[in-house]
């Protein structure tokens, strides 16, 4: 029968959290390194000796003979180099900061959980979901989270492909929310006017390309002269750099294009097209600071990525169908680019319902005689329906709207 014990070294001393055995389904006692908590490693000796009273039953086939002795610590240098070689998409490798943060990741849950081999990953799910539990109540932000997880269960599964395990530990631990807490705002046309006359020289150029590109800080820094297309007007970004792992070509306006024919005279092929600084994030504080222009508002924060954010969001101001923007965008669906990254800016919306009020009376007249004829009109019409209802204040109520009509102006604040 199933049960549980205190965890003690091999000379007898007691060590922390509990340790459970079963029976298998071959009849004999199977040991496992159990969570802190007696109840949630006696559900687990419970569950494993159900699973395995199944199999003994032929309910449930038997698990294959794998040898799960394996070195947790050899098994991830395996992933990790594979990662490296060959693991993103497209049989590409992996960029080398997704390959930092999977060794940093893998790190955390091998100390964390004091995984030697790969048969501690076996019944493992409890053990971390609590330690995401921990972690979100330290303030760990559910894309955070999210990482942590992904980390650990895309080893799994490569061991699960790679015959190194029989199941997947972690094949029904359930994602976090990672809806960003932070929304960035795009950049009004008159505040990137400012941004590109307020800012060091040297980064103007760095904005401009990010701006009209949608280029990310690494993608601009990975851009060589050799990377200038001038049959096709624009850019070749290579596989290799991209955040989607994917060759292709963006687009650039002539006035852009020239400039930077024009700055890469006398490089060689290798060298740099744009100058990007060593911390985007740090630099744009400053610059922003220099055109008094507030990082933080009511509709979100300006940093380095949110030039791709106003770039996306001119693109559907120019014009472009959601599939073209997609395509500029880089974006594998078009939820990402309406839903994440677009922005709907209120003076755009304005202009939009003066259009549709345009179409429902064509050749309307905005001269000021009719504009006042209309609120006079409109004043005595409202004057009747007071006196009906026997309303005498509702008229006032109203005179600041009028007198906002009367100036041209849109309706102003109270």
């Amino acid at each position: 029968m199933a049960g549980i014990r205190k965890r003690k070294s091999r000379n007898g001393k007691p060590l922390p959290g509990y340790q459970g055995w079963y029976t298998d389904w071959q009849g004999k006692q199977r040991y496992f390194k159990g969570t802190s908590s007696p109840k949630e490693t006696q559900a687990i000796a419970t569950r494993l000796e159900e699973e395995h009273r199944l199999i003994r039953l032929g309910h449930v086939p038997p698990p294959s003979q794998i040898d799960d002795t394996r070195a947790f610590e050899e098994t991830m240098e395996e992933y990790l180099a594979w990662g490296e070689a060959q693991g993103g998409h497209g049989g590409h490798p992996w960029g080398e900061t997704h390959a930092r943060m999977r060794r940093s990741f893998l790190v955390f849950w091998e100390r964390h959980l004091k995984i030697k081999t790969l048969a501690d990953l076996k019944s493992i799910l409890p053990r971390v979901e609590k330690a995401l539990r921990e972690l979100k109540s330290k303030g760990r932000t559910g894309k955070t989270l999210r990482n942590y997880a992904d980390g650990l269960a895309a080893f799994c599964d490569w061991c699960k492909k790679r015959d190194y395990l029989d199941h997947d530990p972690l094949e029904k631990l359930q994602p976090f929310d990672a809806t960003p807490q932070t929304k960035r705002r795009a950049l009004t046309p008159d505040e990137i006017q400012r941004l590109l006359a307020a800012c060091q020289p040297n980064r103007k150029l760095t904005y401009e390309m990010a701006l009209c590109t949608g280029l990310r800080a690494g993608e601009l820094q990975a851009l060589r002269v050799s990377h200038l297309d001038l049959s096709r007007g624009g850019v070749q970004l290579e596989a290799a750099w991209t955040k989607n792992r994917k060759a292709g070509f963006q687009p650039l306006p002539r006035w852009l294009l020239d400039k930077l024919v024009g700055g890469s005279l006398g490089k060689a092929k290798t060298d740099s097209l744009v100058y990007v600084p060593a911390c985007p994030a740090r630099d744009i504080e400053i610059d922003l600071d220099a055109a008094s222009i507030a990082k933080w508002t009511d509709e979100g924060k300006v940093d380095f990525h949110a030039l791709r954010v106003a770039y996306v969001s001119l693109v559907f101001e120019a014009g472009a169908s959601t599939k073209e923007a997609q395509t500029l965008a880089r974006h594998s669906t078009p939820d990402l680019t309406l839903n994440v990254y677009a922005r709907a800016r209120e003076t755009r919306l304005a202009e939009v319902a003066e259009k549709v009020g345009e179409n429902i009376h064509p050749g309307h007249n905005h001269d000021t005689s009719t504009d006042e004829i209309q609120v006079t009109d409109r004043s005595q019409h409202q004057d009747s329906e007071n006196s009906k209802i026997g309303n005498s204040s509702f008229s006032n109520d109203l005179t600041w709207i009028e007198e906002g009509w009367r100036r041209r102006e849109s309706i102003p604040s109270t």
